[in-house]
């Protein structure tokens, strides 16, 4: 929080005494704290409401002990039953080349924490689905990266919007413009973004 107060924007400044402390739940939004677990729950998010995603991936754990499905359990499980808990065929599609990548070792989970951010990004969005919305998801809630600013997340778009009394949502260059001051705490400005909307994110994630 404090990171934030005294960066030179007053409108952030402001923002974030508004809201006030943000404690770890409200930092992790729900989202699992192992790196396979956190990018399956990315793929189900992905175009939804929060409230949407939040249901079909509590369908989908519920199938596995309320876990996120090991890559194994994945490949094998029938498709109709990963179709009942609401994922689309696109979707399980993408849930399937992650777990194949898994469990072929052409993506190292364990590996991505020593990478910097750009080599980070670029292994998750080799994987199909997962675009660099999903990344920087990966890279905010799971790497604990400082200073990611997810330009194309539309709740943050919006948040912008209504904190600057803009008169439309500005695109990933004028939010990366508005951004300067917030660095190198970019990750923690966009938590706050988020915080300041009634409800969270509008729709998550990459075209599918």
């Amino acid at each position: 929080m404090l990171h934030l107060i005294g960066c030179g924007d007053p409108v952030m400044e402001n923002l974030v005494r508004r809201v006030g402390p943000l404690g770890s739940e409200r930092r992790r939004r729900g989202r699992p704290d192992d790196a396979y677990g956190a990018l399956v729950r990315t793929i189900v998010g992905q175009q939804l409401s929060v409230k949407a995603a939040r249901s079909i991936y509590t369908r989908l754990t519920a199938l596995f002990d309320d876990r996120a499905p090991t890559p194994q359990e994945l490949t094998s499980t029938d498709e109709e039953l990963l179709r009942a808990s609401g994922l689309s065929r696109p979707k399980i599609r993408y849930l399937r080349d992650l777990a194949d990548r898994v469990i072929s070792g052409e993506l190292d989970l364990g590996a991505l924490r020593a990478l910097p951010d750009d080599e980070a990004s670029a292994r998750i969005v080799a994987v199909k689905g997962l675009g660099q919305w999903s990344a920087d998801m990966f890279l905010m809630f799971h790497l604990g990266r400082e200073d990611v600013l997810p330009v194309g997340d539309l709740g943050i778009r919006r948040a912008v919007q209504k904190a600057y009394a803009l008169p439309d949502a500005p695109d990933p260059n004028a939010l990366r413009g508005l951004g300067v001051p917030w660095q190198p705490h970019r990750t923690l400005a966009s938590l706050y973004l988020w915080e300041s909307l009634d409800a969270k994110p509008a729709v998550e994630g990459d075209p599918v």
